[in-house]
């Protein structure tokens, strides 16, 4: 036979629990059984959300008996421009590795999941912070040599498996993978624990990638940026309300939009803020969310877990003096936060617990927090996050008449308050000195150039969270509050 000129490069980008050092496995299991020499190396991640683990591989596609005693020489990192077959897990991986030049267009295949897990960097951005993911995905047809891109975690999903299994079958559908199907699936096999599972989930990712001549599938990112109807964000946000505190609740949302229906783009606007500052996060919420059966049952699903088998949960929680007084009554709440305003002590008695939801004593413990949903209307945070969203609406309301462009502004305002802890300081103490200063005591009486000057704001603080940026735009300062003040 002839003997090929090199080694066979593959690099792997996946993120924390979707089983990548399992895949390295699978992979090295079929080299072996083909009798190819292989390598495997692997580079930890910083965390799970800053940076994926990566594996690098190297399998010489040819049999050991024809080699005559030689051993190819193989490389322990991959260099750019050198890797025949990129795999990732997640779409912005898939761009991290073109940015680093690991996708050749006259050598490498790319074989990248199209769904979205929004990283670290993106969710701390004051405004929308995701990076683009059709320019992603343009840039893939472009610079690989062939693209296999479609939803593995759907597939997954769907296959009752975890990605690592959709993703091997597409590398081996890619025909970029030099191990024949049946040495792939004989390494699931050989593994044992959720074999049947996985080799489901191989099936749907080979023949997805087999047919990827065929048109391919719109991606689910793409369609989730698709503009939705001022209807369909007032049923998703009574949906959400209605879940996060009752029929009642829900109601009050429906009652405080009914004075913007004349204007499908505002109520679009306010509908989609609105939903979301209504739903606030509080302890009493974070603890339901982490006793609902249905976080469990994805949590097994995740791990690839067999019914037989028990799965130990662990929540790391860090509670302080604002989640105390957030579910307090308004008067013992607003005395706790303004003591410990004075004395610097916001941030000073936060708890580090590790809760074992997943025994019967820590579930409980968790759960009876969920349970003090029908005090929150009663608390003292609840008090004052509907006084300042009676305020935010008071003003939309106003504008309307003046101007449906400065009501916009004044809506998307709402966008500052965001997040928690300092996070949510920061954006609370914008949006407050947007409101003092530019809105209710504008410099001008001219609706354009109001608007002009609350958006001009509003993207100066978007910018910077630390407020430098808005302080010189408005001339004053910008005092930080507590979130819960």
């Amino acid at each position: 036979m002839t003997i090929p000129l090199r080694s066979t490069t593959i690099l792997v980008a996946a993120l924390g629990g979707e089983g990548g050092g399992v895949m390295s496995e699978w992979l090295m299991s079929a080299a072996q059984r083909c009798d190819f020499p292989a390598q495997a190396t692997s580079i930890p991640g910083v965390a799970q959300r800053t940076g994926a683990t990566t594996y690098y591989l190297e399998i010489f596609p040819a049999p050991r008996s024809a080699l005559g005693g030689r051993e190819p020489v193989m490389a322990l990192t991959p260099s750019p421009g050198n890797v025949d077959l990129m795999v990732a897990s997640e779409l912005v991986e898939a761009g991290r590795a073109m940015q680093n030049g690991f996708v050749n267009p006259e050598r490498t295949t790319l074989v990248a999941s199209t769904h979205r897990i929004y990283a670290t960097i993106e969710k701390m951005q004051m405004g929308d912070g995701r990076f683009d993911s059709v320019r992603v995905l343009e840039a893939a047809r472009q610079l690989a040599r062939k693209a296999v891109l479609f939803d593995m975690r759907n597939a997954a999903h769907d296959a009752g498996t975890v990605i690592n299994a959709v993703l091997f079958g597409a590398m081996a559908g890619s025909g970029a993978l030099p191990l024949p199907r049946d040495a792939c699936e004989a390494a699931i096999r050989e593994r044992g624990k959720g074999a049947e599972a996985s080799l489901r989930g191989f099936a749907a990712g080979f023949e997805l990638a087999s047919a990827m001549t065929a048109p391919e599938p719109e991606p689910e990112t793409a369609a989730a940026r698709k503009p939705r109807t001022a209807q369909e964000l007032v049923d998703l946000g009574v949906a959400r309300l209605r879940d996060y505190q009752g029929d009642a609740y829900a109601q009050l949302y429906l009652t405080r939009l009914k004075a913007l229906h004349a204007d499908p783009q505002l109520l679009a606007e306010v509908a989609r803020h609105l939903a979301v500052w209504m739903s606030y996060e509080d302890i009493i919420r974070v603890a339901d969310l982490k006793t609902r059966g249905s976080r469990f049952e994805r949590v097994r699903r995740e791990v690839g877990a067999r019914e037989d088998e028990p799965v130990i949960v662990i929540d790391y929680l860090k509670p302080g003096l604002e989640e105390l007084a957030s579910i307090l009554p308004p008067a013992l709440g607003g005395r706790l936060i303004a003591w410990a305003r004075t004395r610097g002590k916001l941030d000073a008695y936060n708890v580090g617990l590790h809760v074992q939801t997943s025994s019967v004593f820590g579930f409980l413990l968790v759960r009876a927090l969920a349970w003090l949903r029908p005090w929150r209307p009663y608390s003292y945070r609840f008090r004052e996050e509907q006084a300042r969203i009676e305020r935010w609406l008071a003003a939309v309301r106003e504008a309307v008449p003046r101007s449906s462009e400065l009501a916009m502004e004044i809506a998307a305002c709402a966008r500052l308050v965001k997040g928690y802890g300092d996070t949510h300081r920061r954006g609370l103490a914008s949006f407050t000195a947007i409101l003092d200063a530019l809105v209710e005591n504008p410099a001008t009486s001219d609706p354009a150039a109001q608007a002009a000057a609350i958006r001009r704001a509003r993207e100066a603080a978007l910018a910077d969270p630390e407020g430098n940026a808005l302080q010189q735009d408005l001339g004053r300062p910008v005092v930080w509050l507590s979130k819960a003040s």
